[in-house]
């Protein structure tokens, strides 16, 4: 996961400095932990957000983004989002999603949950069936895709029968994220974020919640907490960055998957995409723009 971007200068260092706020050996999990290890949710979240924050400040030294560019992350990718526009520390993002991931690893240690992707179908109907099976639409990603969260009895039912004009697929997931099974979560997140200070966004900074931008801090710190047991509608933040008149995006490591999902959501409006998934990307960057 970290491997190729630790040969960039200061990197071993970096993360180093973000594992002991974290509790974590980053620098070892990212390297040498087995795949089995690396999808445990306590250990994969500060992973995600150390990786993406790795991966901006190279950005940064290598093909600066306008400071008026919006940012905005999925899930998890929120917190690395709140440090790129100055709302946390870097160090303080890491260390709030390793309270996050290893919260919400309890939670769903509680009872048996799950989650499924459901492709295809008219939004509103699939939303409205889900709550019918007695389940969530944790996830709006727009471009055809929902992704349902609760009982794992009641995913599996969805999964094995699904609505008519939709194709559902068992996620590999500890649990039901962003559904009330996550109260205790949030209780805890709530505790660690009432010890940190927030500074207001330097650049425009877009919500899940509801895809609008954030001007304070404190406000957004808040959303942060809540967004564990509250649905991410990432096709609400998509319409919000299509709405600031966003024309190319870049997407952090671990990146592909928002980048897939801005190329179907907003094809014809967005027309340069970039996935940063290796240190090449950057340099394929830096050539961009010294052209």
């Amino acid at each position: 996961m970290f491997t190729p971007w630790l040969d960039l200068d200061g990197a071993r260092e970096r993360v180093a400095q973000w594992s002991e706020r974290a509790g974590l050996d980053l620098l070892h999990l990212g390297t040498e932990a087995d795949a089995d290890e690396i999808q445990d949710t306590a250990i994969a979240q500060p992973l995600i957000v150390a990786l993406s924050l790795l991966t901006f400040e190279h950005l940064q030294a290598t093909a600066p983004v306008p400071a008026d560019a919006p940012v905005a992350g999925h899930s998890v990718g929120e917190l690395a989002a709140a440090a790129i526009a100055g709302v946390l520390k870097p160090e303080d993002a890491v260390a709030l999603a390793a309270v996050r991931g290893a919260e919400m690893a309890k939670a769903c240690a509680m009872e048996p949950t799950s989650m499924a992707a459901v492709m295809l179908g008219d939004p509103e109907q699939v939303v409205a069936w889900l709550e019918e099976q007695g389940l969530a639409a944790a996830n709006r990603n727009g471009a055809g895709q929902i992704v349902a969260s609760g009982a794992a009895d009641a995913i599996a039912k969805i999964v094995a029968e699904p609505l008519e004009g939709t194709k559902i697929r068992a996620l590999k997931v500890a649990g039901a994220f962003h559904t009330h099974y996550m109260a205790s979560a949030e209780e805890a997140m709530r505790a660690h974020a009432a010890e940190l200070t927030p500074a207001d966004p330097v650049r425009p900074l877009l919500s899940n919640a509801d895809g609008t931008v954030v001007t304070s801090g404190a406000e957004y710190l808040a959303r942060l907490v809540s967004q564990v047991t509250r649905p991410v509608r990432w096709d609400l933040t998509m319409d919000g960055l299509a709405s600031l008149g966003v024309t190319r995006t870049i997407e952090l490591a671990p990146a592909g998957t928002l980048t897939g999902l801005v190329k179907r959501q907003l094809k014809g409006v967005v027309t340069t995409i970039t996935a940063l998934k290796t240190p090449a990307e950057l340099a394929a960057l830096r050539q961009e723009d010294a052209s």
